[in-house]
């Protein structure tokens, strides 16, 4: 069977922009928008150390947890170490918008977090004092504390995607059955 022929079997022309990568990629896109577009309404929100919530300030993992339950209904651990052990490493070059970045900012590995928003730029609540800002990973303080990043999976969208696959590889089995 020719590969225009499966995916037509799919459900799918092989052309078509709809295509499940093509989906996958339109909701990823679409999602870190969400992420991002939520982070950024927290600018200006004054920092308070061990806070959650905007009404009475926030830290740096209390801003992370509140932005991924506000946008995606997702919960993750309270601390920047504990984010640090959660989603998939990604590396600097590969930081797309929504990423979690970690910087040691209190000689200890991971005592830092932010959300990348693209063009190295990210979202942080940075210390007591100041208030939810947006920075320059390039800036000679941030890149010299750069301890790494994550990339925490939609669950709506691994929902989708599972879906999706299992839709796909029943249309292998049924063609194999034919």
């Amino acid at each position: 069977m020719t590969d225009q022929a499966m995916a037509q079997k799919a459900g799918n022309r092989a052309d078509d922009t709809s295509a499940p990568a093509m989906t996958q990629i339109h909701n990823f896109t679409h999602r870190a928008t969400e992420l991002a577009m939520t982070a950024m309404t927290l600018i200006g929100v004054h920092y308070k150390y061990g806070g959650n919530s905007p009404e009475t300030g926030i830290d740096c993992s209390g801003l992370v947890r509140y932005v991924f339950k506000e946008a995606w209904g997702t919960t993750l651990p309270r601390t920047s170490l504990e984010l640090s052990r959660v989603g998939e490493e990604v590396e600097r070059d590969e930081l797309q918008p929504g990423d979690l970045v970690f910087y040691n900012t209190r000689r200890r590995n991971y005592s830092h977090v932010g959300i990348y928003l693209g063009d190295n730029k990210f979202i942080h609540a940075p210390s007591s004092g100041k208030t939810v800002r947006i920075d320059n990973m390039e800036q000679g303080y941030w890149k010299n504390r750069f301890n790494g990043a994550r990339r925490i999976s939609d669950p709506g969208t691994q929902r989708q995607f599972a879906s999706e696959k299992e839709r796909i590889l029943q249309a292998f089995r049924d063609d194999v059955d034919e």
